[in-house]
């Protein structure tokens, strides 16, 4: 894998989709205060057949789904099974919105968008840097609040704040990864830069003389 930055359009992409889905359900929300409660309805529910305003939550989670797959595409320092299944995630997201509520193909486009988005970083690990860990324990934690989804729909509790607190994570993720990508890139490029100048002062140094004076 290479140790250069990560191109600005990644960077780009990884930044706007935390932004894109946060502020989606909250303009979404503020649409529909009267009739969708944040802690208990879904996400899904701004973006369901008849719902007011539904292309807003629309947009955003096409848009994020976008965000993604551009991301896993420029995100090279990562290994290539992460970033195939962070474009999986994201292409899942995409079919989120195109298949609302009620359509049963909604909850499978959902499970994947989810199961992806929680597993990509383990599988981005053995990058550029195999020992890194990091991956590993956020796949932990994003698993753990995937699992949290999961319990309070089967008991219909705070779907929405279970699923808010899952999918804010999962979008905010391939940000973070950005940003350390491209610090590991940045410092990269700065040590061979000072390697090939260490270099070419020493290639300019005058010999050194070994007998006495003149």
């Amino acid at each position: 894998m290479s140790d250069r930055a990560v191109p600005w359009w990644a960077l780009g992409s990884s930044a706007a989709a935390p932004v894109l889905l946060i502020g989606g359900w909250t303009i979404a929300q503020s649409r529909r205060a009267a009739s969708v409660d944040p802690l208990r309805d879904s996400i899904s529910a701004l973006a369901a057949l008849g719902a007011t305003d539904r292309w807003i939550m629309t947009a955003a989670l096409a848009a994020v789904g976008v965000c993604h797959m551009v991301t896993g595409l420029g995100l090279s320092t990562s290994a290539s099974p992460g970033r195939a299944v962070l474009a999986v995630g994201g292409l899942a997201t995409v079919l989120v919105a195109a298949l609302p509520l009620p359509s049963g193909a909604h909850g499978v486009a959902a499970a994947v968008a989810f199961g992806a988005l929680a597993v990509w970083p383990a599988l981005s690990s053995g990058g550029a840097r195999p020992s890194d860990v990091m991956p590993l324990v956020v796949t932990a934690v994003l698993v753990l609040l995937l699992g949290w989804f999961v319990v309070e729909l089967a008991v219909d509790g705070r779907i929405g704040l279970a699923e808010r607190c899952a999918a804010g994570a999962q979008a905010l993720w391939p940000f973070v990864a950005v940003l350390r990508a491209t610090r590991r890139g940045q410092r990269a490029i700065r040590r061979r830069a000072s390697r090939a100048r260490a270099a070419s002062e020493g290639r300019a140094a005058p010999p050194r003389r070994s007998g006495g004076a003149p």
